[in-house]
């Protein structure tokens, strides 16, 4: 089963919402590809401005007491899911260089090495509050999660898979996303949001039998002989 997921690497959502679809995809019986698509929350986000996410949310939301009470409520979500969120510290930061390294992994090194770099590009921001849009940062990450170094450099220091972000980014406005995560299954299935991991599940299952090819009646009285793998009758 392929499957595609929209998110950012700021997106408290998206980082809940990626443990409780691992845990679903552990109990699910068969084979599954996923590939992370790019998604920028605030395009408009500076870099390395120094500033935190709690100080840009309490301009926009009216207040530090009501960003604090809203950042508690993710911080809580995200612990029953084994993850450590430093909200209060981490940065109003630019993601799209972060996405542009996630395409060079997924176009390099295929999928496995793409998700082990978005893992640790998301837990480098939420559990160590590092800045994304530091290239020194996104450098020693991604090579810590199997990039080549020098490659890595390249696409810092132009502007390589910017469009394949912004490909991302529009393919998700066709499909009807307005936020993330966004999971789309076998090109078909869309579902919004950290859905509960047992409803990750379920959908599995329904996608999996909805796009399998439904088994075929033998007609009574219409067989002969045959030959199988054992030899023939």
């Amino acid at each position: 089963m392929k499957i595609e997921i929209w998110s950012d690497v700021v997106c408290p959502w998206c980082y809940i919402g990626k443990r409780r679809f691992e845990k679903a995809l552990a109990d699910f019986p068969h084979e599954v590809g996923v590939t992370y698509r790019s998604f920028e929350l605030d395009p408009s986000a500076p870099v390395m401005s120094g500033e935190t996410v709690t100080a840009s949310l309490a301009r926009k939301y009216g207040g530090a007491e009501r960003v604090a009470a809203m950042q508690e409520h993710v911080r809580r979500q995200a612990a029953d899911e084994g993850l450590e969120f430093r909200l209060a510290e981490t940065p109003h930061a630019n993601t799209v260089d972060a996405h542009r390294v996630l395409h060079l992994a997924l176009a390099e090194h295929g999928p496995e090495v793409q998700a082990r770099v978005k893992e640790a590009l998301m837990s480098a921001y939420f559990e160590e509050a590092r800045d994304p849009s530091d290239h020194a940062v996104l450098r020693e990450v991604a090579v810590a999660a199997g990039l080549d170094g020098e490659r890595v450099d390249e696409v810092l220091a132009g502007q390589e898979y910017g469009d394949a972000v912004q490909a991302d980014v529009a393919r998700a406005v066709d499909y009807g996303a307005t936020g993330v995560p966004f999971f789309v299954l076998e090109g078909k299935y869309a579902v919004s949001g950290a859905q509960p991991t047992e409803v990750f599940g379920r959908v599995l299952q329904q996608v999996w039998e909805a796009t399998r090819p439904a088994p075929v009646s033998v007609v009574a009285g219409a067989t002969g002989d045959v030959c199988g793998p054992d030899g023939c009758d």
